[in-house]
């Protein structure tokens, strides 16, 4: 991935990073450090990241931050290291329409087949309803209450049959379409605030 160990960023992954996300290089050295501090060995375990997660809600966010590690563990190592890590925070937080899309369908590829089942987006949904408060699930609209009620709205948005499999295309296209299967598909009203206390939690 990236000379994660050297207590400076190389210059080829500082470019990269550059390039790929909004971040500055003050920014991006800054956070190196701060990463160093925290993970010596350049890596940050999924327990780690499940920790930060955590620390920021006051539900139980455990299974949705097992799927985001997942979907950003890249070289399926179990770890993460500098590079895939500020891509989490780029994606998680702002990044290009296309590129939150395409880390969106790597979120409910559950299994990794290059589709998406019913199945698979019933499991990620119901890791978001574990991070909403019992409270805020009573405000929510009488058809999209329950992780199933969900699943199945956004199942019908696609037009898919029970056995149907959504390629990336269809999603990505599907949700360009269709704002309320944006806001279906992820846990969107806290998210500013997460952000804001992830990248606050990785400055000197």
């Amino acid at each position: 991935m990236g000379n994660t160990k050297s207590s400076a960023l190389s210059k080829e992954l500082l470019e990269d990073l550059k390039s790929n996300t909004k971040y500055s290089e003050a920014e991006l050295c800054s956070w190196y450090q701060s990463f160093l501090k925290e993970c010596p060995g350049g890596k940050i375990s999924k327990a780690q990241f499940e920790g930060i997660y955590a620390s920021f809600f006051h539900a139980d966010p455990t299974a949705y931050a097992r799927h985001v590690f997942r979907s950003f563990d890249t070289n399926a190592d179990g770890t993460l290291d500098f590079k895939e890590y500020i891509v989490a925070l780029h994606l998680t937080s702002g990044g290009k329409t296309l590129q939150k899309l395409e880390w969106a369908f790597a979120l409910y590829d559950v299994d990794g087949n290059g589709t998406i089942s019913k199945s698979e987006i019933l499991e990620i949904v119901r890791s978001i309803f574990n991070m909403i408060p019992a409270d805020d699930q009573k405000n929510l609209p009488e058809d999209e209450n329950t992780p199933e009620k969900r699943a199945e709205k956004i199942w019908e948005f696609f037009g898919k049959k029970e056995n149907d499999k959504i390629s990336e295309g269809e999603f990505i296209q599907g949700v360009m379409d269709n704002k309320d299967i944006l806001r279906l598909i992820q846990y969107d009203e806290p998210q500013k605030i997460r952000t804001k206390n992830l990248l606050k939690a990785n400055r000197p």
